[in-house]
C-alpha cells in the first residue's frame, strides 16, 4: 500500500508546501483514470535524473580506482533508482499523457515515441546491471565492463537531456 500512496502523490515529498498539496488535490485527472496532474512530479522526476547520473559518477568512480566492491554495491543502488524511476514514469507520467492526448495525434505519438523508446533503453540499463550484478566476485567481468558502462552513459546521459527539453513540457495540468 505504501508504494500505491508514494505513487499517487499520498506520501509528502520533501520540499513540498501544503499550497501544491491543496492545488493538485483540486486538479482534474486525466481523461478514463484516477491518476490527476501533480505539480511535483517532474520535479521529482528531475531529482531522480540527478540522483542516476550522481550514482552513475560514482560506480564510474569506484571501477576507475579497480574498487570492485563498491562498484557492485553502487550498480545496486543504480538499478532501484533506476526501477523507482521508471515505475513512476510509467504510472505517473505516461498513463497521465497517454489519457491527456488521447485526442491530440501528433502530441500522442511523440510520447508514446519515446515511451517506446524508454522501454527498449530500460531492458538494455537492466540486462547491464544484471550482467555486472556480480562484478565484485568475478573480477574477469570488468574486462568488458568499462566499455559498457561508458555506453549505457551516454545513451542515459542523451535521453535524460532529451526527457527533460522535450517531454517533460508536455505534462501540463488540463487539456
Amino acid at each position: 500500500m505504501w508504494l500505491i500512496d508514494f505513487l499517487f502523490g499520498k506520501k509528502q515529498h520533501s520540499g513540498e508546501t501544503q499550497a501544491s498539496q491543496d492545488s493538485d488535490a483540486n486538479a482534474v485527472q486525466a481523461p478514463g483514470t484516477r491518476i490527476a496532474y501533480s505539480s511535483d512530479l517532474v520535479p521529482q522526476l528531475k531529482e531522480d535524473h540527478r540522483r542516476l547520473l550522481e550514482t552513475f559518477g560514482l560506480i564510474n568512480t569506484a571501477f576507475s580506482r579497480n574498487d570492485l566492491v563498491s562498484t557492485a554495491k553502487y550498480l545496486e543502488d543504480f538499478r532501484g533508482g533506476v526501477l523507482a524511476h521508471l515505475l513512476t514514469e510509467n504510472i505517473r507520467f505516461y498513463i497521465y499523457l497517454e489519457h491527456a492526448f488521447a485526442q491530440d495525434l501528433e502530441s500522442f505519438n511523440l510520447m508514446h515515441g519515446f515511451r517506446q523508446e524508454m522501454d527498449t533503453i530500460g531492458k538494455a540499463v537492466l540486462a547491464f546491471l544484471t550482467k555486472y550484478k556480480d562484478i565484485d566476485t568475478q573480477p574477469n567481468l570488468a574486462v568488458s565492463f568499462g566499455k559498457d558502462l561508458e555506453n549505457v552513459g551516454g545513451i542515459l546521459s542523451e535521453r535524460i537531456k532529451r526527457e527533460e527539453e522535450t517531454l517533460y513540457p508536455l505534462y501540463l495540468p488540463s487539456y
